[in-house]
């Protein structure tokens, strides 16, 4: 368990996609392209026939096992996508809310223990989850693991979980989160090509 909690903490804030049970959609859906004179990376992904999303990071962003990855610098970003169905259970009253609790009792199982600190807040339409756990096995200098979540409903049936990780500063982190928020485009039927 020390281990694991140490592998965890590499990082003051830990991409929830890495060790979350939420279905990976970087290998089967994710499309990138690298743009030279925008120097920006464009993301698209499928969720359905109907339904996609779309949208840009600054630099070259290259697909890695977690999800994708800077070219310069260690930043990562984890995306998953969680069905309705398999928050059904959940006494949430919308979805948003339903899969920030189930991420929190995934976590929880994971680790055998309540966060001593969890936050839940509403930012430009996503809803953004975190949960820190506190142990003296953790190698960092507070003994702090934060793990947190940005979640985007992309319908009725489907959210969006991205988890950003390896940001050097939480200014550099809040500054790619909003970027991210404020320029995702969900489109339905004719926005999805083929």
């Amino acid at each position: 368990m020390a281990a694991f909690l140490a592998l965890l903490a590499a990082a003051p804030v830990v991409q929830a996609a890495n060790v979350s049970p939420g279905p990976d959609l970087v290998s089967e859906t994710i499309q990138t392209r690298f743009d030279p004179v925008t120097r920006q990376t464009q993301v698209a992904g499928k969720v359905a026939s109907d339904l996609c999303f779309h949208l840009s990071l600054p630099d070259e962003w290259r697909r890695s096992e977690e999800g994708l990855k800077a070219v310069v610098s260690h930043v990562e970003l984890g995306v998953s996508l969680r069905s309705a169905r398999e928050l059904r259970d959940m006494p949430q009253p919308d979805l948003a809310s339903r899969d920030a609790a189930f991420l929190q009792r995934d976590y929880e199982e994971l680790l055998g223990r309540p966060a001593q600190s969890v936050s839940v807040s509403s930012n430009a339409g996503a809803m953004r989850w975190s949960a820190t756990w506190v142990d003296v096995n953790l190698p960092t200098a507070s003994h702090a693991m934060t793990v947190e979540t940005l979640i985007v409903p992309l319908s009725n049936e489907w959210v969006l979980e991205l988890s950003l990780s390896g940001a050097e500063t939480q200014g550099a982190y809040n500054t790619l989160a909003q970027r991210l928020l404020t320029n995702l485009k969900v489109q339905g039927r004719g926005g999805c090509q083929a």
